[in-house]
């Protein structure tokens, strides 16, 4: 049985091979004799011009700057020690309260870690060499000595307002 199944598989499948593909030819052969190939030009070659760099002497725009001790005019006391209220930002300071003590005005500043300490007119805070100048029910105020872009250094009034 196995014989006759597989005898009728093979003359079944010859058949389908062995028709005529004449109108199969002549439709490639009509539609593939209108397309030709197009291949574009390469693009034109731009010849290399070398750059010469002569930047060397200006200064790294990509390294920071280092603060200038030299020179006349305004500029910070960069060899006196430095206070605690300086390793902190001024924005992260708070104001929270003023004491007076032995007739001298003290605020009370809390730090963003919660440690508080008590600060007097003279004394500095802020990361940017702020004196402070005042002290008032309601605020600090501090000189800061800040660098511009030129290296130049500029004054400049800052308040600490109490926090409610």
């Amino acid at each position: 049985m196995k014989r006759i199944l597989s005898l009728g598989i093979v003359l079944a499948l010859s058949g389908c091979g062995s028709g005529d593909m004449e109108d199969l030819k002549r439709f490639v052969a009509e539609t593939g004799k209108d397309m030709q190939g197009k291949i574009e030009p390469l693009p034109q070659v731009k010849v290399y011009e070398p750059f010469a760099y002569e930047a060397f002497d200006l200064p790294d725009p990509f390294k920071p700057r280092k603060l200038s001790s030299g020179g006349g005019g305004l500029q910070p006391d960069l060899l006196r020690p430095k206070e605690p209220l300086e390793a902190f930002s001024l924005e992260t300071l708070q104001m929270v309260g003023m004491i007076a003590k032995q007739g001298t005005i003290h605020a009370v500043i809390r730090t963003p870690d919660k440690a508080i300490y008590h600060v007097r007119k003279g004394n500095y805070i802020g990361q940017n060499f702020g004196l402070i100048t005042q002290i008032s029910d309601a605020e600090i105020t501090l000189r800061e000595i800040v660098q511009d872009s030129a290296g130049d250094w500029a004054e400049r009034t800052s308040t600490l307002v109490l926090q409610d």
